[in-house]
């Protein structure tokens, strides 16, 4: 069998693949279900959560994401890390993309919580699904399909997905066509990590954790051409135990005030070290600290970096760092920027306080004029990478010092 119609099948069979259901023990057959807030395997894909407005009662949420690593044992954790009070979800279904909402025939299967069908996610908190018994590939797009039955306050998700998901009318999360979801979407809601179980018991992940480079700003929509995609790539055929990516990128995030989402700061915990399977973090984050002009100083971010350093070690996690990248000719640069930018890169180079360290600075700018981008990677607000841009930091990246233990 060839063709479209053939791939279709063969991702079905080895997508889902039930098993026998087994009795409970006669002792906990009246015992109320619970979801757990811990994760398990190795995240496959997430996306750092922040403010979205109001949520919208007996709204259906189909959100497209893209895996790194495959696996058996699908997991989804769903966050309502900044809601004003309990998020019911009374439809959850994961399913593979066959165009635009409509789902491959056979892969879309619902999701349980403790065993439950429906689940309430407290203000302030995450919640895992229970493991899918099923396998899914590497670089596929999974779709999530969500729904939220009544009113639900403050609405938590990713602003910038770069992805289109889509939206509907009531609850339409079982189904495969794409009739219903007839309204696009750029965010993903209530939706912030995807793990799966590897083959290979060794196998670890790194979380990126950054900003509007990280996020992907100016990288071609759905095609997912951020530089940590363009990462898992590489790393999908290396030889290093280290598959999983992480995207923890917010544009405007900075590392050492809330704004544009928390900082890194705040958010270093729920974003990265909270993540199943994360053997590294890879912190490539400063220029929105240094352009602010709000007084940050060489030494401010040397502090806010060495803290992100003490907190990971703690947890057993290796930090990989990149230097910042150049961004002459945006609307903030100036000289006092510039100076902050060239001591916290002269500090990252010649530290030893990292893990590892990568020279992003070196590999983005103009060898005429070293403050610049270089004209073939600057998509034209000299700031954020285009797509080759975007391939040339991954490229720059020692995959194997991302294998790190400590």
């Amino acid at each position: 069998m060839t063709g479209r119609l053939g791939r279709a099948l063969r991702i079905a069979a080895v997508l889902l693949v039930p098993v026998a259901c087994q009795s409970a023990p006669a002792q906990a057959a009246h015992r109320p279900p619970e979801a757990t807030t811990r994760g398990s395997g190795v995240v496959t894909w997430a996306a750092s959560a922040d403010r979205l407005g109001e949520g919208t009662a007996d709204r259906g949420y189909r959100l497209v994401v893209h895996t790194s690593v495959g696996g058996s044992d699908l997991r989804v954790r769903l966050s309502n890390a900044f809601g004003d009070r309990p998020l019911t979800l009374d439809s959850v279904y994961a399913g593979l993309q066959s165009q635009g909402a409509a789902l491959e025939p056979g892969t879309n299967r619902q999701l349980t919580f403790g065993g439950a069908r429906t689940v309430t996610v407290p203000a302030g908190a995450v919640v895992w699904s229970d493991p899918l018994p099923a396998r899914i590939p590497a670089a596929a797009n999974l779709v999530v399909s969500l729904h939220t039955p009544g009113p639900v306050g403050s609405a938590t998700g990713h602003g910038m997905a770069m992805q289109t998901s889509y939206l509907a009318q009531g609850d339409h999360t079982a189904e495969d066509s794409a009739a219903n979801w007839t309204q696009p979407a750029g965010s993903w809601w209530y939706l912030d990590a995807v793990s799966v179980r590897p083959p290979g018991s060794a196998t670890g992940a790194v979380a990126a954790l950054g900003d509007s480079v990280t996020d992907g700003w100016q990288s071609t929509t759905d095609l997912n051409r951020r530089w940590p995609d363009y990462l898992a790539r590489r790393l999908s055929t290396a030889g290093t135990a280290v598959k999983g990516v992480a995207n923890e990128g917010i544009s405007g995030n900075k590392v050492l005030a809330d704004g544009a989402g928390q900082s890194a700061l705040n958010r270093l915990d729920r974003d990265v070290l909270s993540q199943p399977g994360v053997r590294t973090v890879f912190l490539f984050e400063g220029v929105n600290d240094l352009k602010a002009h709000t007084g940050v100083t060489v030494t401010d971010l040397i502090a806010g970096y060495r803290e992100i350093v003490r907190r990971a070690h703690a947890a057993g996690k290796c930090v990989a760092v990149a230097t910042v990248g150049p961004f002459k000719g945006w609307s903030e640069w100036d000289p006092a920027a510039e100076a902050v930018r060239q001591g916290v890169n002269r500090f990252i180079r010649t530290s030893g306080e990292f893990d590892a360290v990568t020279d992003f600075d070196s590999t983005l700018r103009s060898p005429y004029d070293p403050e610049r981008i270089l004209p073939f990677f600057d998509n034209g607000d000299h700031l954020h990478p285009n797509d080759k841009g975007m391939q040339a930091l991954a490229d720059t990246v020692d995959l194997g010092s991302l294998d790190c233990t400590r």
